[in-house]
């Protein structure tokens, strides 16, 4: 079996590739886990991963860049139905507009806006990074076996909006309710790193594996 990361200019792909390793490793597993942007590659896979790192907007410029890249990604997981992994940027992306620099269209995936974190207190600084909580909102394959206050490692200054909160798995407390983590059908998304989160991290991605 072939699991991609997808290689868009963006992202830490070594670190995100040697977690996954890992994972599929412990849970004896026998994927091949590649970082290509070859549309072969693409095709041929099983399952995705979108890393993401940097603005919404440099993201998107990133998918456009490539060609056919947009157009496969729409195929492999609307039509296909191949299981997708967005870390960070790359969930925001399965949004429909981004507010990053400037109003920019997502894959348009899980609709709903990502906008600027707005914090209440002077004490919570943007971008919100660091290790922080999370809180169980449903079940869901990749997000199972999770406990509330399991702790996981974010950076970031936007937040994912969706409009149906039925997909919202797990949330967390910087100030407010954030979204950390998404399901919808083959689509599965964290707002933190799991490649940064340790154990737990470990825990989710083998759980996409599985899956």
């Amino acid at each position: 079996m072939l699991l991609t990361i997808v290689d868009y200019g963006v992202g830490n792909l070594r670190s995100i590739s040697k977690s996954l390793e890992k994972a599929n490793s412990e849970s004896n597993l026998n994927y091949s886990i590649k970082i290509s942007s070859d549309m072969t590659d693409i095709k041929k896979s099983d399952k995705l991963v979108l890393p993401g790192q940097g603005s919404f907007k440099a993201c998107k410029e990133g998918i456009n860049n490539i060609d056919g890249l947009h157009n496969e990604l729409n195929e492999s997981v609307l039509n296909k139905k191949k299981p997708i992994f967005g870390i960070c940027a790359g969930m925001q992306l399965f949004a429909s507009i981004g507010h990053e620099e400037t109003k920019t269209e997502g894959l348009n995936w899980i609709s709903g806006e990502v906008v600027k974190l707005k914090m209440s207190s002077e004490d919570l600084k943007i971008p919100h990074m660091g290790w922080n909580e999370i809180k169980i909102k449903n079940t869901s394959p990749v997000f199972k076996n999770l406990t509330n206050n399991d702790h996981v490692y974010f950076i970031h200054s936007y937040e994912f909006t969706p409009k149906d909160k039925s997909v919202i798995s797990l949330t967390t407390d910087y100030g407010k309710n954030i979204v950390a983590a998404v399901s919808f059908r083959n689509i599965f998304g964290a707002q933190f790193h799991p490649e940064k989160s340790q154990r737990t991290g470990i825990g989710i991605l083998s759980n996409f594996l599985k899956i």
